[in-house]
């Protein structure tokens, strides 16, 4: 890019540039002589007219000189901020979530689904019957605490996971935000927001996961706590129903 020459230089320059348009003057041929000789007439107002005219000339150059750097300038700021930011957070973020939903998706015996749940709490949670065998009531509350037990591991090991999370996390934003403060244009810089803000959703999902998890293994656990309340009572009322009593009857201690 031309750059701008110094004030002095730019009036040598007038000066030079008036000179050179001023020489051609007035050539008044003249006859002094037979020889028909030549005589230089030098006219003022023409000069000055002509110095006027180089000056403005290179002024309006001057200025076009001005305009093209304005716009080569405007250029440059413009690809800046159409510069792509040359990092992307996206698969390290998949690889997070992914890993935290198959912990859910590996959740023992009940897992995260309406149905299934439904299904689960009216088999194994639901009110006994007196007519069902001691055999039974101990095979469902068996069920009902291998359920529990499940829960709490489902929910430590969705804990152990999301903490696994947090290095991954912590080493990608502090990658952003390098990117974030060496961003070259606007760009840039909003593509470096927004995925700031795609770690911030991961961060939450995993927060999500494990409010979830926990809230299930708390959930399980109160479950089995009212089913085996209401079995006991099952239990008591059906010892303290009257039965047919003793009846006697023939007994053999030794083979005849």
């Amino acid at each position: 890019m031309t750059r701008r020459m110094p004030t002095i230089s730019r009036m040598a320059s007038t000066s030079m540039l008036a000179l050179a348009l001023a020489l051609p003057v007035t050539l008044t041929p003249m006859l002094t002589s037979p020889a028909h000789a030549w005589r230089i007439v030098y006219d003022p107002r023409n000069h000055a007219e002509t110095l006027l005219t180089a000056a403005r000339t290179l002024e309006q150059i001057d200025n076009q000189v001005l305009q093209l750097e304005n716009e080569a300038r405007m250029l440059i700021n413009q690809a800046r901020n159409l510069a792509s930011l040359p990092h992307s957070s996206l698969q390290q973020l998949q690889q997070n979530v992914s890993r935290t939903q198959r912990l859910l998706d590996e959740a023992r015996n009940i897992a995260f689904e309406v149905q299934e749940v439904d299904q689960a709490f009216e088999r194994e949670y639901g009110t006994p019957d007196l007519s069902m065998s001691e055999q039974q009531l101990l095979t469902d509350a068996r069920t009902r605490w291998s359920n529990t037990m499940g829960g709490l591991q489902d929910t430590m090991r969705v804990q152990a996971g999301v903490t696994g999370n947090i290095e991954a996390q912590r080493a990608e934003m502090a990658t952003l935000v390098e990117q974030s403060q060496g961003a070259t244009g606007a760009l840039q810089a909003s593509q470096a927001g927004n995925q700031l803000l795609a770690l911030q959703s991961q961060q939450l999902s995993d927060l999500t996961a494990l409010l979830a998890a926990t809230g299930r293994a708390e959930a399980l656990v109160e479950a089995e706590r009212a089913a085996a309340a209401e079995q006991g009572r099952i239990q008591r009322q059906r010892f303290l129903t009257p039965g047919t009593g003793y009846q006697p009857s023939n007994a053999r201690m030794f083979n005849d």
